[in-house]
C-alpha cells in the first residue's frame, strides 16, 4: 500500500513537471496522468480490499507508531521554543554576577544544550541558585546534518563568546546520519584539541573575531602537548615551545578538571491549555522522555563528571 501509493503521487507530481518543467499541453499531461495512474489505482484497489481481511492491522500499528513520534516531535519542538524563547545573553549573566556574588573556580565545563545562540535556560537557572562556575565554559550543541558523513576535519564549529578575559567559548559539533558517535573520552580529547588549535591561530585570523569557524585538524604542537599533557599532567617549558601562553594556560586549566552539564528539564502544559494539550504534553510525551535513553547516556558522559540541572519547562 505504501509503495503503490508513492508511485502514484509521483505520477500526480509528474504531471505538473510536463506542464511547468517540459511546458507541454494539458492534453499531453492528462493523458500521461490517465496512462500510469490508472494502472496504479488498480493496484491499489487490490490493496485496499486485503484490508477487510487482515489488512487493518498493519495500518493500525503505523497509525499508532505515527501518533507516538508526532507527539515527540511536538513536545520537543515545544521545549526547543520555550529555550530559544528563555535564552540568556552574555550580558545578563554577567550582570547577575556582583548581586549574586558570582565565583569562578579553576576547571572546564562543558555545557550541553540544543541552542546555537545565547545562554541556555538551565544553565542560567544553575548560575541563580548555585553562583559558581568553572574558569572557562564552552556551550556545545551537537547537531544532526542531512548528509551521511562529516568529514573530521570539518565536523567542529568554534567561536568565542565575548571578550578574551571572560573564557567563554561556543562549539557545534556536527555529525552526519551514518556518523558514528565516538566514546566521551576521545570526544572530550579532540574538543580540547580543537579549542587549543582554536587559540593558537585566533589572532593570526581577524576574521574568526565573533563568528563561528571550522577548526581543521589540530598542529603537531598543539596535538603532542594535549596527549603529553594528558598522560603527563607536568612538561617542561622547553617541551611546549612555539605555543602560545593562552593555549597553555587553557591545558592547565583542564588539569584541574572538566564538568558536564546537562538539563534535566520536565516539560508541563500551561494550566491555560486545552485539555488535549495537557494529555499530550504531560502524560505522553512525559512518558515517552521517561522512558526513553537520557542525553547523558547516550553521549557517554561519564557519570562521575556530570551535573544535572533540574527545571520545569511550562510551555
Amino acid at each position: 500500500l505504501a509503495v503503490i501509493t508513492v508511485m502514484f503521487v509521483t505520477t500526480c507530481i509528474m504531471s505538473l513537471v510536463i506542464l511547468i518543467v517540459w511546458k507541454r499541453t494539458v492534453l499531453e499531461a492528462l493523458a500521461f496522468v490517465l496512462v500510469f495512474g490508472s494502472l496504479e489505482l488498480l493496484y491499489l484497489s487490490a490493496c485496499l480490499i486485503k484490508v477487510p481481511k487482515g489488512g487493518w492491522l498493519p495500518l493500525l500499528l503505523s497509525l499508532a507508531f505515527t501518533s507516538i513520534m508526532c507527539t515527540w516531535y511536538y513536545g520537543s519542538t515545544k521545549k526547543q521554543e520555550f529555550e530559544l524563547q528563555n535564552k540568556v545573553s552574555l550580558d545578563q549573566l554577567l550582570s547577575m554576577g556582583p548581586g549574586l556574588g558570582m565565583v569562578r573556580v579553576p576547571g572546564i565545563c562543558f555545557i550541553y544544550s540544543d541552542i546555537v545562540a545565547g545562554i541556555p535556560p538551565t544553565f542560567a537557572h544553575f548560575v541563580t541558585n548555585f553562583p559558581a562556575f568553572h574558569q572557562v565554559l564552552v556551550f556545545v550543541s551537537i547537531k544532526s546534518v542531512e548528509v551521511p558523513r562529516i568529514p573530521p576535519a570539518e565536523r567542529f564549529l568554534i567561536g568565542r563568546i565575548g571578550p578574551k578575559q571572560y573564557w567563554i567559548f561556543r562549539c557545534i559539533v556536527r555529525y552526519g546520519y551514518k556518523d558514528v558517535h565516538k566514546d566521551s573520552f576521545e570526544f572530550e580529547d579532540r574538543l580540547v584539541s580543537k579549542l587549543a588549535e582554536f587559540l593558537q591561530h585566533e589572532d593570526d585570523h581577524e576574521e574568526w573575531g565573533g563568528r563561528l569557524c571550522v577548526v581543521g585538524t589540530p598542529s603537531n604542537t598543539v596535538a603532542t602537548a594535549v596527549e603529553r599533557r594528558r598522560r603527563v599532567r607536568f612538561l617542561p617549558p622547553g617541551e611546549e615551545c612555539g605555543m602560545r601562553d593562552e593555549v597553555r594556560e587553557f591545558l592547565e586549566f583542564r588539569e584541574a578538571g572538566v564538568a558536564y552539564i546537562m538539563g534535566h528539564t520536565y516539560v508541563k502544559a500551561m494550566e491555560s491549555s486545552s485539555a488535549i494539550k495537557k494529555l499530550l504534553v504531560n502524560h505522553v510525551y512525559g512518558f515517552l522522555r521517561r522512558n526513553c535513553r537520557g542525553p547523558a547516556v547516550a553521549l557517554g558522559i561519564p557519570h562521575t563528571s556530570l551535573i544535572e540541572v533540574g527545571m520545569v519547562y511550562h510551555v
